[in-house]
């Protein structure tokens, strides 16, 4: 049996992809230039399942440059250096290029054509992970399947269960770090309170 592509390859060929633009399969072509975005190494232990890159990472061609970034660096407790270290963090977003805006000028969700393209691929290609961070609904329903049974406030809730779950690598549901989520993290204190002091000690423990 041949072994996988390198991540490596994959990245690169990944970002050569064309296909919610040129062959869509779910509704209109993206309306602009793709610019597929991911982060990994074979040897990477933890991977960002996100949701798909903003306008501001399409504009860098950096996953999360922008304020979501900013939080979700400080819910892990990393700074930029170790957080865009390649080597140890994989980010695969559910959909690798900006999907456009909706009429009220929010992110369209993840283009659909991309999953089953390329999920497996590089998942195969990521031998080395031990923690899975799914972030928002459409990684969860993707990677926890019929799992993902509560919605996303009641799979987060129950992240101590899925965390010690039997699952390899581990999971860990998250929401995402978005601005439009300062309403839900109100209402569900436990998250900082909890939650998060377990997730900052795992990415401690791992990539010391």
């Amino acid at each position: 049996m041949d072994s996988p592509p390198p991540f490596e390859t994959l990245a690169a060929e990944l970002k050569a992809c064309r296909i919610c633009r040129d062959a869509p399969r779910f509704g209109a072509p993206l309306p602009h230039e793709p610019r597929p975005i991911v982060q990994g190494s074979a040897t990477a232990r933890l991977c960002i399942a996100s949701q798909a890159p903003g306008t501001r990472a399409h504009a860098s061609g950096t996953p999360f440059m922008d304020p979501s970034g900013v939080r979700l660096r400080r819910w892990l407790g990393l700074d930029e250096a170790a957080f865009y270290d390649a080597a140890r963090v994989a980010i695969v977003p559910m959909g690798s290029c900006f999907p456009g805006l909706d009429a009220k000028g929010g992110d369209l969700p993840p283009r659909r054509e991309c999953a089953p393209a390329w999920r497996e691929p590089l998942f195969e290609a990521l031998p080395n992970l031990e923690l899975l961070l799914l972030i928002g609904q459409y990684a969860q329903a993707w990677h926890m399947g019929d799992d993902f049974r509560d919605g996303l406030t009641g799979t987060v809730r129950r992240w101590r269960e899925i965390l010690d779950g039997p699952a390899r690598p581990r999971i860990l549901p998250l929401p995402h770090p978005s601005w439009r989520n300062n309403g839900w993290l109100k209402k569900n204190p436990w998250f900082e309170a909890e939650l998060l002091p377990v997730l900052q000690a795992e990415v401690r423990s791992m990539l010391s």
